[in-house]
């Protein structure tokens, strides 16, 4: 199965192709029903199998482990992850490449940041010099196959964000994202440096970037847009509300049949279309 090809397919298709954050298996599945194409965020990734911040505390065996659950569960889905830097080293980020694209990933996402490093929407955000961000995405690029790989900057400097996103346009990269990009402006000096190389625009939450929608980042010229937290952010709320409301009930539980909402045969009845033996020879999604 190419699923690489799949996305890439997506990518340049026209419109924006939206890929949703989510951050374990249960809001993949309530994801799945609504859209084909997921990012498996870092922030999210960090928050809920660590319960840290989006410093650097992901290994990336956990990641691996994560990434092929999720493809045993959906076939046909995009798998769009987030590998930080690399993972610090040139050889390791080149490992799991490799190790992640035998899984089923369809792409991956590689960022200019140098330790201790930060969300994209965060301050205090230390790059790579540029030469040294290029070997080591040059060598990702030369181990992938079929791989969709996104060259991502941090760069927060006008006069640097546009000098790295050319540079990166000019590799062989798949997809340019200048993260943490702070206005519609921005937004469209990047596509006009890039040329006709493929744009991703990040979303999240609260984040520095312009809230816009996929027809305004279809007008753009945006190919690809990423939703980081969605799922989490909803999840946190969502929890904090039906806790306050048992701590309001003296414990007692709603009654699933009065307010609809969701109770154990639901939320089965969601997690049987997961079993792998349901699934048969589905091909990866291509729109």
């Amino acid at each position: 199965m190419l699923h690489g090809n799949a996305l890439r397919q997506a990518i340049t298709s026209p419109g924006t192709t939206p890929l949703i954050g989510i951050y374990d298996m249960y809001s993949a599945s309530i994801t799945a029903q609504h859209y084909n194409g997921f990012f498996v965020s870092g922030f999210g990734f960090a928050a809920s199998h660590y319960g840290l911040p989006d410093i650097g505390f992901i290994a990336w065996p956990d990641m691996l482990a994560f990434v092929e659950r999720l493809r045993l569960a959906f076939p046909a889905h995009h798998l769009l992850v987030d590998i930080d830097d690399g993972y610090v080293d040139h050889e390791v980020a080149c490992h799991v490449v490799q190790r992640l694209e035998r899984t089923g990933a369809s792409g991956v996402i590689m960022e200019d940041q140098r330790r201790p490093r930060r969300c994209g929407h965060a301050d205090g955000k230390l790059i790579l010099p540029l030469e040294e961000y290029l070997e080591k995405l040059q060598l990702v690029l030369s181990s992938r196959k079929d791989l969709v790989v996104v060259a991502r900057t941090d760069a927060t400097e006008e006069s640097e964000i546009l000098r790295r996103a050319a540079a990166l346009a000019e590799t062989d990269a798949d997809v340019v994202l200048v993260d943490g990009v702070r206005s519609v402006a921005w937004i469209r000096k990047v596509r006009e440096v890039i040329g006709d190389k493929p744009l991703l625009f990040n979303q999240i939450a609260g984040g520095k970037s312009p809230r816009l929608s996929l027809t305004e980042l279809s007008e753009l010229g945006v190919d690809v847009a990423i939703y980081s937290t969605p799922c989490l952010f909803a999840a946190h709320g969502a929890i904090d509300g039906a806790l306050n409301d048992l701590k309001t009930a003296d414990g007692r539980l709603p009654d699933t049949r009065e307010t609809g909402s969701i109770g154990v045969k639901g939320a089965t009845e969601l997690l049987e279309k997961n079993l792998s033996r349901h699934h048969g020879n589905r091909r990866p999604a291509r729109v």
